[in-house]
Formats: C-alpha cells, structure tokens, sequence
C-alpha cells in the first residue's frame, strides 16, 4: 500500500522587535501585501498554515483591542477555506508597553486576557499556538541575553520561565472550555547535541536535559535525573516544579541544521552544525518515544540559493517520510517561512532590512515575490509528489560545507546541477551565519 503523502502547511512570520517597534512582517511587506502572499501559498493548493496574530498591533494600548486588522486576515482565510494555526505570540512579539518582556509582572495577566479576547472573537478557529518555541524565547532572552530584557544564565531564564510559562499552561486549558474542538499545536525546537572531546561530555548531557525541560515542565513530567534540573535547583528554581500542567493536542517540532551542537572543553566551544549530525528522521523518532504526541516538523528552512533550498526540502521531507513509515504520527511539514524573511542574520537584535533568503518564494529589490527553482519543487511536495521524486541540486557555498554532515544521509540522491544563471536573492550572495552570539547585546 503506498504511503499517504505528508500534508504541506504554510507559514508567515512577523516577529514584533521591540527595541526597534517594528515587525518582520512590516519589513517584507507581508502586512499590506497579504493577499498576495496568500493567493501564491493557495494556488499551490496549500489550505494550511501557521499564521500570526500581532498582539503587539492588537494592543498597542493596555486593554484596547484594535482587531480590525485581523478580523480582514483571519475573515479572509475562513471564507476560502484556509485552515490557519494561529500563531498568538510569536518570539518577542508582546505589546511595547510590556517594557520588562518577559519579566514584566504584568505579562501573566497581560497574556491571558489577550488569548480570552481572541478565543471569544474567534470560536472557529480549529487549531492554534499560545506561545511559539517556550524554550528557545525564553533561552535567548533570558540566557544569552540576546532579546530582551537581556538576562543571562540560569538565574535569568528560570525567573523568565516562572513568570511566562503558568500563564501558558492556564491559556492551554483555558482554551480546551472556550474551543473545545480546537487543537493546541505546542511549538519548540527540536535539538540534539554531541560530545567532541571527553570535557565536554558532563555537558554536553546537560545541554540534551536541557532541551527538554520547558515542554517537560509543561506536561507536568520533569525527569528527577536530570542533569539541568540540578542547575535549576540550584539557581531557585523549586517552585518551577509547582506549575499545573497544560494540554497539548500536536507536538510541532521546529528543526535547522543549528539544532545539533558538537560541544569541545566542558561546553565553551563548539561547532554548530555538528559534524557527523543524527538524521532528522531518527531525531524526531526520539521526541516521538519520549512524548507519544503526534508530531508535525512545524518549521524548517536554509539559508542559501533557491536550489540549496529545494535541496533541504527534499531532504527534510524525506526525513519526515521515514520517521512515518517508522510509526511517528506525523502529520504534516511546515516550510518557514513561505517568503523570504528580514534580519535574522543578527537574530533581531538589529532591525536594517537584510532579507533572508529562506523562502519558498524570494524578494526582489522592490520586495516583489519571484519563483524559483524551491517554488517548484514546493508545488511538486504540496501535489503529493514524494521527496524521492523531488529534484536533488548540487549544494552551493557556503551551504556545502554547512550541510557536509547530512552529506551521508544523501548519498543515494541522483544530483543535478543548479539551474543555470538562476537569480534567488537581492542580496550579494546567500550567507549560511547566523549570529549565535551577539557582542554588542545589553
């Protein structure tokens, strides 16, 4: 019997930086220029998507909703049919006046009378995310001291973690009274880590803990052996393990080649991605067995050429199609985002207009959308088209020494050379860094 194909879904970005008052939706134009973007995803045949709901433009004053805006989106996805997982905080993207972020006090109350609000106004909507990647957010703003409000180490993302995650939990069944046949979509990063050398080894199990700990805490289910909830402990954090546990409907896994770390010298180094990589499809079959939730790969992309792109596409959906056959109850793969997205390449911390090249359509110099050799093979994958029937291009640098690791899990494609004087970028050339580290952060 042949296998059934693995449902397409979309999805648009608009992370709200507030440093700068502005998102990246605004930047791509996506805000004004929605209806085309929407029109290219469904003319693909796509009727899914993650879709963002600005409550950072909904609420711009405290307790005065502005939905106008999004009455227009969200009315438009309902009468074609469209299928849209909101997205009701994406990263950073809270009311400015929030001036803490995450620490503020009155994010709790803040959040869950946004989340009410739009439940009450919206009781079709069929599937939803509360908070996109818990872990990651609140790892860089309250770990790295990359987002605001730049607190740094476990002290810091323990006091973000207990000041934003029961308000989740609540929202999460919250929603299962005010949307009862709705499915909650929990969002996070799909990570595994290695040890490069014998120093790196106590932490390199602390940081494959500590991957897990956010959802883990969520469900209510915090392993007691864990090497990270002993950093938690010691940095006070008890009281994190008093949190009601939420529901969750779909586990969405959100995978980069930047989620598998080599650490070197008890953590202080490492290379990223690692250089001998698990495949995706075996990494998602570790979330699978720890979780029994149904799974879905909720965000992926590359930065590169068009045809580097297509690439990763064959690759990640093939991944995916393996973990299926292997029992993963996995239920759909999410390109992120559908068009190119702006300034990743300093992980927001700057706000100057540097398109990404990561979409499955790309921006021009006049931000206009352009095909390319990755829409096409978009089109194929959403038609049904299996990955092994996909094209396999030649990678291009500087994505053929980032992907020299996934390399062995492709040595039974067919490759072809990129398409000839293809044009996928207004930038110089694609640039696979991305800025892990930012020097001049606060």
């Amino acid at each position: 019997m042949t296998a059934r194909p693995i449902e397409l879904i979309g999805g648009f970005e608009s992370t709200y930086l507030p440093g700068h008052d502005r998102d990246v939706a605004e930047t791509t134009e996506h805000d004004i220029r929605w209806r085309e973007d929407v029109a290219l995803l469904e003319g693909m045949g796509v009727t899914r998507l993650r879709y963002p709901v600005r409550w950072h433009r909904i609420e711009s004053c405290p307790g005065e909703y502005d939905w106008r805006a999004t009455d227009e989106v969200l009315g438009h996805l309902h009468d074609h049919g469209l299928r849209p997982i909101v997205d009701l905080v994406h990263h950073t993207s809270y009311p400015r006046w929030l001036q803490g972020g995450f620490a503020d006090e009155r994010f709790g109350d803040a959040y869950l009378r946004f989340v009410e609000s739009f439940a009450r106004r919206y009781p079709w909507v069929a599937e939803y995310t509360l908070f996109n990647e818990p872990f990651s957010t609140l790892f860089l703003a309250g770990h790295e001291a990359i987002w605001p409000p730049y607190l740094r180490g476990v002290e810091g993302f323990v006091e973000l973690i207990a000041n934003v995650l029961p308000a989740v939990s609540d929202a999460s069944r919250m929603y299962r009274d005010l949307l009862p046949r709705a499915r909650h979509v929990y969002v996070d990063t799909c990570e595994h880590h290695y040890a490069g050398d014998a120093a790196a080894v106590r932490y390199t199990e602390m940081a494959n803990d500590r991957r897990f700990f956010v959802l883990d805490l969520f469900l209510g289910s915090t392993q007691a052996d864990s090497r990270f909830l002993e950093l938690v402990l010691d940095a006070g954090g008890e009281g994190l393990l008093d949190i009601e546990p939420g529901h969750i409907d779909v586990l969405g896994l959100d995978y980069y080649p930047h989620c598998q770390w080599q650490f070197h010298g008890h953590g202080r180094g490492g290379v990223v991605p690692a250089s001998t990589p698990i495949p995706l499809g075996v990494q998602i079959q570790e979330y699978w067995d720890r979780y029994r939730l149904p799974c879905m790969l909720s965000e992926t992309n590359i930065r590169g050429f068009a045809s580097d792109r297509a690439s990763w596409l064959k690759y990640s959906l093939e991944q995916c199609e393996l973990a299926a056959a292997a029992g993963v109850a996995l239920e759909g793969y999410c390109w992120f985002p559908f068009i190119d997205s702006a300034d990743w390449d300093s992980l927001l911390f700057r706000c100057e207009g540097n398109i990404d090249p990561v979409g499955v359509h790309w921006l021009d110099e006049r931000l206009d959308r352009r095909a390319s050799s990755m829409s096409r093979s978009y089109a194929l994958a959403a038609a049904g088209v299996p990955a092994a029937e996909l094209p396999a291009y030649r990678l291009q640098e500087p994505v053929a020494s980032w992907l020299e690791g996934y390399r062995p899990h492709m040595e039974h494609w067919s490759w072809q050379p990129p398409p000839p004087g293809e044009i996928c970028s207004n930038t110089t050339g694609p640039d696979a860094r991305i800025e892990l580290r930012i020097v001049d952060a606060p």
